[in-house]
């Protein structure tokens, strides 16, 4: 995926991060690699119940069984982490390209149409008629969202010529994942000089987490929830999250970002551990807002800030689409993310 950058305005550069967006302008590229692209249909219900163990943790969301529950919204977006990302991206002024596969149906033909008014290339984006288009019901109670979620074996394809790149956001995957992984290992031991973000999905960490370790030691850059990064790393929940850093990076990767919900943020390599607090806004839901956080980080990351700079950046981003049902609606293009962080200066990363 190729990206034009834009230089941020109203933010402080040394030389160095001036010259980094000089050579991200000149044609730095970086390709969103295999998230699956889904058919997001939210619902918003007032009539449910939470019920959770004595311990506060283990919650379940209940309803009537057999019963007709009153709906107060629902309407359609096009989600899953690669479109997130890719929007989020583009939404900043990135020129974005997602390689991917969707079925050959009503909901593909929906998704592309979304993609490409929101700028996105979709040149990347194979049709295949033997597979159905990924689709999810979320249900939104209480500023929380469950998520009802299908996935199906597709057939993903590595492309016969690689495009030039100097990143690759590599993310949420159904079955069927493993020969591409194999390709992209080849791929990346082949172009040494090509980084590697990882984003892994809940499908590959619940059903191939042996594979999501192998890929480790070639990740520059990991991001996951702290639950996710107790599952890669086998710490338990209760440690800090200094210590779930420490693991991954002693597992090969080279630079660790774990969000934590209302906690915030952290981020961890060679040179130190950063925790940033989220921004105090109000919770409409929470879909979209990891991807968005990436989307975020990322950017700020290949214009060559540092990383308590990509910490503001992801922060700002997904605090915007927390305050708002749907994805599209709450992610900031450059002169949003500028006024959100002007608001929230106050909140800055604190280095532990």
């Amino acid at each position: 995926m190729n990206f034009l950058f834009k230089m941020f305005p109203g933010l402080p550069m040394d030389p160095t991060v001036i010259m980094m967006n000089m050579i991200a302008m000149a044609g730095a590229t970086l390709h969103i690699y295999g998230g699956d692209l889904v058919v997001d249909t939210h619902v918003k219900i007032d009539d449910a119940s939470i019920e959770c163990s004595l311990d506060g943790h283990n919650c379940k969301l209940c309803l009537d069984y057999a019963a007709k529950v009153p709906v107060t919204d629902s309407f359609q977006t096009v989600g899953g982490n690669a479109a997130n990302f890719a929007m989020g991206t583009s939404r900043l002024g990135l020129n974005s390209t997602i390689i991917s596969t969707i079925g050959d149906d009503s909901n593909g033909k929906i998704i592309i149409s979304e993609l490409k008014k929101n700028k996105v290339n979709t040149a990347g984006v194979i049709r295949d008629k033997k597979s159905k288009t990924r689709y999810s019901v979320v249900l939104n109670f209480q500023g929380e969202r469950t998520i009802l979620s299908y996935h199906n074996k597709k057939n993903y394809q590595w492309p016969k010529k690689m495009p030039k790149s100097d990143w690759i956001y590599y993310t949420s995957l159904s079955d069927g994942f493993a020969p591409l992984q194999k390709n992209l290992v080849k791929f990346l031991k082949q172009n040494k000089e090509v980084k590697l973000a990882f984003n892994p999905g809940s499908f590959q960490l619940k059903y191939n987490i042996n594979l999501c370790k192998e890929i480790l030691p070639l990740v520059d850059l990991l991001i996951v929830n702290l639950e996710e990064a107790k599952i890669i790393s086998g710490v338990n929940l209760n440690q800090s999250a200094k210590t779930l850093v420490e693991a991954l990076l002693g597992m090969g990767v080279k630079e660790v970002v774990i969000t934590d919900g209302a906690r915030g943020a952290f981020a961890g390599n060679a040179d130190g551990l950063w925790e940033m607090a989220p921004y105090d806004v109000p919770i409409v839901s929470k879909t979209g807002a990891g991807d968005s956080f990436s989307a975020g980080f990322m950017s700020a990351k290949i214009l060559g800030h540092d990383t308590s700079t990509c910490l503001i950046w992801g922060t700002a981003n997904s605090c915007s689409v927390l305050g708002h049902f749907g994805v599209e609606e709450g992610q900031l293009d450059q002169k949003g993310i500028k006024k959100m962080i002007e608001k929230y200066k106050a909140v800055q990363p604190v280095r532990l």
